[in-house]
């Protein structure tokens, strides 16, 4: 994580200089302000956490940082913060729920009820693309700051994932697991892990499950003051070109 988060970030910035590039924007994540409790319309003036529950999180912190900190009158730099990108092509996020799905090994974790903010692929691709055109100079709105965007409006994220399931024909997830024992699940695998050397990731860590049990929810208001951020897709377009995508999928 530190090799590609920071280390390449920091190569990225030198190159910048040296090539004469004016614009750098950097694909942020909005867990780098994630120290474990929910985010409810959360907006820019989130602070970064004094503890990290993962290395992920703490070395895209540190790169975010050097990037805004590099914004000067040779470059002009912002990042954003896409919450969960989904859509066609996605590689990660919905490929791995519909695997563990198929295999009966997905559970909810929490109640269930919590709220999150989602990015449609060409949702975040528009706000690269509009904080691109508003990012001008070092003196631009943008500039050596850090935005939050997603879709319109959160969802239910458990319900979400089942409608997209509904729409692959995989049954929906009922099943729970308490937060608390994901929680201690997750320290027991990441102890595990790193005790014994073990390859790949945990089944659990102590970063996934508060991240699957508490409520992520961001406000697009800082970004359509300084961008003019608009999601150019509806969340009813997004989530059934998504279930066309993945009922294309190879099995």
């Amino acid at each position: 994580f530190e090799r590609t988060n920071v280390l390449g970030t920091t190569n990225v910035i030198a190159a910048c200089r040296e090539a004469g590039v004016q614009r750098l924007i950097y694909t942020s994540s909005p867990s780098v302000t994630f120290g474990g409790t929910d985010h409810v319309n959360a907006d820019n003036t989130l602070p970064y956490p004094t503890e990290w529950l993962a290395d992920y999180p703490q070395t895209k912190a540190i790169a975010e940082q050097a990037v805004l900190a590099a914004n000067s009158q040779s470059l002009a730099t912002t990042a954003l913060r896409p919450h969960l990108i989904y859509g066609p092509g996605d590689p990660h996020l919905l490929p791995r729920l519909v695997a563990r799905a198929r295999s009966g090994r997905l559970r909810i974790v929490g109640t269930g009820e919590n709220q999150v903010s989602i990015t449609y692929v060409e949702n975040a691709a528009a706000a690269h693309l509009q904080a691109a055109a508003a990012l001008t100079d070092s003196q631009s709105l943008p500039a050596g700051k850090a935005f939050f965007v997603n879709d319109a409006e959160p969802v239910l994220v458990w319900d979400w994932v089942n409608s997209v399931f509904a729409g692959i024909g995989i049954s929906p997830v009922t099943r729970r697991v308490p937060a608390g024992l994901a929680y201690a699940l997750g320290g027991v695998c990441e102890a595990l892990w790193r005790g014994f050397g073990l390859s790949g990731e945990p089944p659990m860590t102590r970063f996934v499950a508060k991240q699957l049990s508490t409520s992520h929810t961001y406000s697009l208001s800082p970004a359509e003051r300084a961008f003019g951020y608009v999601p150019v897709v509806s969340a009813q377009d997004a989530l059934e070109a998504t279930i066309r995508s993945l009922n294309r999928a190879p099995r």
